[in-house]
């Protein structure tokens, strides 16, 4: 059997030929350019082009997210792994940090004591740290609770992104999300994870 050709190219050119390909395989959509620039990113760090039919964005997502970056808000994430993705430096930039309190002590005691979920708790004890975007792909408990103190009307971030991966209310919290009045990004379903939310944060700072 035939070896599969291995293109020759620099790495600074890996990430516009990959882009290229998507553009080519998908053909036109209906996103905006903005929007598209989101879809783009997801389907590059996943390699599932289904997310070009289960992403949906409130009417003001974009503008939001851009708003919350460029006002030098911080983002919230569920899990370190997306802390640890997300591109600090350009966040930065804005006087922007990433923020995620799953694996801290008090997050911990907060969850045993208050019978949570360490998600959950994560997200209660982030009130209070200026928090422009939250950016959720692991946790339907984290992204469930941020719902719940936004409705309640003691959390208001300016973009919620909803992503959560799964089996278990991941499906039903991005229903929910997707319901919303407030501007979010999510994927409808179960397909969704922390590369799809780091994705999307990192578009937006490009975009910003």
């Amino acid at each position: 059997m035939k070896l599969p050709e291995i293109q020759k190219i620099g790495p600074l050119e890996i990430e516009a030929e990959s882009f290229r390909i998507i553009e080519s395989e998908l053909g036109p959509t209906d996103f905006s350019p903005e929007e598209f620039a989101v879809v783009r990113r997801c389907i590059h760090a996943t390699g599932d082009f289904a997310f070009a039919e289960t992403m949906r964005f409130h009417a003001r997502a974009i503008e939001a997210g851009l708003a919350a970056i460029r006002a030098g808000k911080n983002v919230l994430v569920d899990v370190n792994m997306a802390a640890s993705g997300i591109s600090k430096g350009l966040l930065e930039k804005f006087g922007g940090r990433v923020i995620c309190r799953i694996s801290e002590p008090e997050t911990v005691a907060r969850a045993k004591n208050g019978n949570m979920t360490r998600s959950e708790a994560a997200m209660e004890r982030a009130l209070q740290d200026n928090i422009g975007i939250v950016a959720i792909g692991n946790a339907p408990t984290a992204l469930l609770k941020t719902m719940e103190l936004m409705d309640e009307g003691i959390f208001a971030p300016g973009l919620v992104i909803g992503v959560p991966v799964g089996f278990v209310n991941a499906a039903e919290s991005k229903e929910i999300l997707a319901r919303k009045s407030y501007p979010y990004i999510t994927a409808l379903g179960r397909k969704g994870g922390t590369p799809v939310a780091v994705a999307a944060v990192n578009a937006l700072l490009r975009l910003a």
